[in-house]
């Protein structure tokens, strides 16, 4: 869950960047909206609206797919109101690679990819 102060503002933000569709909905007391998945069997996501749900740039990092290559969604990252604050870098040949940004709602997330 990637808490958000104002679901719509992160709603814009991760469609712009990730493309697809989020589905929002009202969940016991929280408000959300659900990360598209491209498949069976992974580890979805939502963005979340609650007093318990609070942005942090510190603590745990989120890591989302970055699909083949992060380096695509993450082109997009700045023009949707965020900003990356560490470029894609290689873990390893075998791990792949990574990038950190800052989303509108001022968490600090990650993408993950292979390439």
């Amino acid at each position: 869950e990637i808490p958000a102060n104002d679901l719509d503002r992160a709603i814009d933000f991760y469609k712009k960047v990730l493309g697809g569709e989020l589905q929002k909905q009202d969940i016991g007391g929280f408000q959300m909206a659900f990360l598209p998945m491209d498949g069976e069997g992974q580890v979805g996501g939502a963005l979340c609206k609650s007093d318990m749900h609070i942005p942090s740039a510190e603590g745990a990092v989120i890591y989302l797919n970055g699909g083949e290559d992060l380096g695509q969604p993450l082109s997009r990252v700045n023009d949707a109101g965020g900003q990356v604050v560490m470029p894609k870098t290689k873990i390893s040949d075998e791990v792949g690679y990574m990038a950190f940004f800052m989303d509108t709602e001022g968490n600090k997330v990650a993408f993950h990819s292979p390439k």
